[in-house]
């Protein structure tokens, strides 16, 4: 039977290289001379960890990191950025962490709205991963085609398509 697999994996070497190319920009930057600024990507824990001078800049630097990672194809939406900036002394930090992997609640989604599409398919979660199995690859097709519709805050990947 027809299958294919939903994931939310993030490559760590192109995140790493979108980060690179940020602390370049913001390092050649005039308005971030001879500012204190430190931009960190801890590769085990998938945060980023941002510090400046002002909550303003590290307003500033996120809007660089979200354009830079777009143009070297991650989604924006692999970078959770709910949690505020905060002081600490006489800068601002702030934790980014970046999403790698489906959690259970939205797989749990994702598999209900699948249900709830009234397309042929079956669907079930094998950790971090959905597999989608159907009788005709139209089906997941369309499958994949709603999926990019849902507004569900997740950067998804379809792969491993088997006829």
């Amino acid at each position: 039977m027809p299958s294919f697999d939903i994931t939310s994996k993030v490559d760590l070497q192109t995140l790493d290289n979108a980060i690179n190319i940020v602390k370049k920009e913001i390092t050649n930057r005039f308005d971030f001379k001879n500012c204190h600024v430190v931009i960190d990507l801890n590769k085990k824990d998938f945060i980023v960890n941002l510090e400046a001078d002002s909550e303003m800049k590290i307003n500033q630097i996120t809007d660089v990191m979200l354009s830079r990672s777009m143009k070297q194809g991650l989604a924006p939406e692999v970078y959770d950025l709910s949690k505020e900036a905060y002081p600490s002394g006489k800068v601002s930090k702030k934790e980014v962490p970046v999403r790698n992997g489906i959690k259970q609640e939205d797989a749990k989604k994702i598999v209900k709205m699948i249900k709830d599409a009234g397309l042929k398919v079956q669907a079930s979660i094998n950790d971090d991963i959905i597999r989608v199995t159907g009788k005709k690859i139209d089906d997941l097709q369309e499958v994949i085609a709603a999926s990019k519709g849902w507004n569900l805050g997740i950067a998804l990947q379809y792969e491993n398509m088997r006829s």
